[in-house]
């Protein structure tokens, strides 16, 4: 937390940026979507500079190159989609929390990229989004989601159970299932510190629609679950060359 409420400090001359950002989300048919994400990057970019954050990313080479797919990430804390965000060139959006997503700068973040707000107490209105999540992977778009649904201040890399109702969005577009595992992203501000920190994002090898097409939506997220849990341990192990191959 000291680390967050540095950063928000340091950058309150650039509190102007806020409104410019809900400006560009405003106005899609000005501001591509190339342009909307990399202007949500560049805020990342400052915030990791001033708060002496650097995130690795490691199994680049692993993400699907012609086609929209969906990436299924371990939930550590608030920069984690920053993370993943920070090292993935191609747009991409998210889907988060609604009751977390109205703060602001939070909000402006998920409008220029035109994330998915999710009501986790609104059963009909979860199956809404992963309709239109599945329709806009099909155009060719990118989403991050967090099956966890949430996460504990616990201070470790542990990895909670997965949801396996999110995976749909990726069934229904019969789209590449992306693991990706965060390593160390709980750091960056739930350590009561302003060292230098350092996270990790592992992109795995892509699960295709014909390897999971007959498989049920619990036992993907049971198989996404595993290749995460075990990239983790070789990450922490010190063998990141081992972990993108999970």
């Amino acid at each position: 937390m000291l680390r967050f409420i540095y950063v928000i400090v340091m950058h309150i001359h650039r509190i102007w940026m806020i409104p410019l950002m809900g400006y560009y989300a405003k106005h899609p048919e000005k501001y591509s979507e190339k342009f909307r994400y990399e202007y949500d990057r560049h805020a990342i970019h400052l915030m990791q500079k001033r708060g002496r954050i650097h995130t690795d990313a490691y199994g680049l080479e692993n993400l699907p190159q012609e086609c929209g797919y969906v990436m299924f990430a371990n939930h550590q804390g608030k920069y984690d989609a920053l993370g993943i965000m920070d090292t993935h060139d191609s747009p991409c959006s998210l889907v988060m929390d609604d009751a977390r997503s109205h703060i602001p700068l939070v909000q402006q973040f998920v409008d220029l990229v035109q994330g998915k707000r999710l009501k986790l107490d609104d059963v009909r209105q979860g199956a809404r989004v992963i309709r239109e999540v599945a329709g806009e992977v099909k155009t060719g778009r990118k989403f991050i989601i967090f099956p966890a649904g949430g996460y504990a201040h616990r201070n470790g890399n542990y990895v909670d159970a997965f949801k396996p109702g999110c995976f749909k969005s990726a069934m229904r577009a019969r789209a590449p299932i992306v693991p990706v595992a965060i390593v160390d992203s709980w750091k960056v501000f739930d350590l009561n510190s302003l060292r230098r920190v350092k996270t990790q994002v592992y992109y795995l090898k892509p699960l295709v629609f014909e390897e999971y097409r007959h498989m049920k939506s619990v036992e993907i997220a049971e198989l996404v679950y595993h290749r995460i849990c075990a990239a983790v341990q070789a990450a922490e192990a010190g063998h990141p060359e081992i972990a993108v191959q999970k």
